[in-house]
């Protein structure tokens, strides 16, 4: 298995606002979420997951997603995405301005059901409604994330022809429309190796233009840093993590924080890699975000005494 070199920069995708929120049970005030948000952005984040547009019976506290969204849209130099499990989420998310929709399917059976109570193949033929709906809109991207693509909470470990099953469905269905495809470690089970197998396979099977490789992880084993490296090595050029570590998925029992944002810049600095984020601000933004009542973090960075960090 070969290394490949790193880009000179890295997308870096905050899930903080979405990922992240959404694991806190009481419902945040809005005005809250708006200042961590600006408090991100001061740091140099220029791509920012902000929210879902869900059924607020489901997850409460992404309910007022569509304000967070206008108070942000028309920020220069910063694309926002929305999550969307659905053609109506989809619809929603255009209504509020969102222009890059995040469609979410899990590859496996048990988690997609958990998730949205659906099976994945029917998962995918709703996906093809929301391509149609992309398509008669202009300035839109599509990211599709693969839920458990590395281990579910329910069956175990997942095999990279489970993911190469449904990502081969959904690429047919996008056909020459560009598509970012995140692998999501969504337990955060995978080890490196497991990430790096299944990045390099799937790249292997699937080369066309307009397709990108993200990748998006938790921290439960405390593999996240390590697993989004591997990641970039092998093919990935943007990469998930949440300010702070807060996170965890409420439909994946056990499931911790996502990989600490400050955590993973600092990591990537060291290797010249280039992300436009300003650490000591962005520590700023984490200690924010970590006081937020309810919420689960686990940065490494900010243990840190700060005149250490550089």
């Amino acid at each position: 298995m070969t290394l490949l070199t790193p880009p000179e920069r890295v997308a870096i995708v905050e899930v903080a606002p979405r990922d992240g929120f959404q694991s806190i049970r009481d419902p945040l005030p809005t005005a809250d979420k708006r200042r961590c948000i600006e408090a991100l952005l001061d740091a140099g984040v220029t791509r920012l997951e902000i929210g879902s547009f869900v059924s607020p019976k489901a997850i409460p506290q992404m309910a007022d997603t569509g304000d967070l969204v206008a108070a942000f849209a028309d920020r220069p130099g910063v694309r926002l995405s929305a999550l969307v499990p659905n053609l109506k989420g989809a619809e929603l998310a255009l209504a509020h301005g969102i222009r890059e929709v995040v469609y979410v399917v899990s590859v496996s059976e048990s988690h997609n059901r958990s998730n949205v109570r659906r099976s994945p193949d029917e998962s995918l033929e709703d996906l093809g409604r929301v391509i149609d709906r992309l398509r008669q809109t202009d300035g839109t991207r599509l990211r599709l994330d693969l839920g458990t693509s590395f281990d579910c909470p329910f069956e175990g470990t997942v095999a990279w022809q489970s993911v190469d099953r449904v990502l081969g469905k959904a690429l047919e269905l996008a056909g020459d429309l560009p598509l970012e495809v995140a692998l999501c470690d969504t337990t955060g089970r995978a080890s490196p190796y497991q990430v790096a197998d299944h990045f390099t396979r799937l790249r292997e099977r699937h080369v066309r233009s307009g397709l990108d490789w993200a990748f998006h992880g938790h921290d439960t084993f405390g593999m996240g840093v390590a697993n989004a490296l591997f990641a970039i090595h092998h093919g990935a050029t943007a990469v998930d993590s949440a300010c702070a570590g807060l996170g965890g998925c409420p439909f994946a029992p056990g499931a911790t924080g996502n990989t600490a944002t400050e955590d993973l810049i600092y990591a990537l600095h060291g290797g010249g890699v280039e992300t436009g984020i300003d650490l000591p601000t962005l520590l700023e933004a984490a200690d924010r975000i970590a006081a937020l009542p309810g919420g689960q973090t686990a940065s490494h960075l900010r243990q840190v005494p700060r005149d250490r960090v550089s």
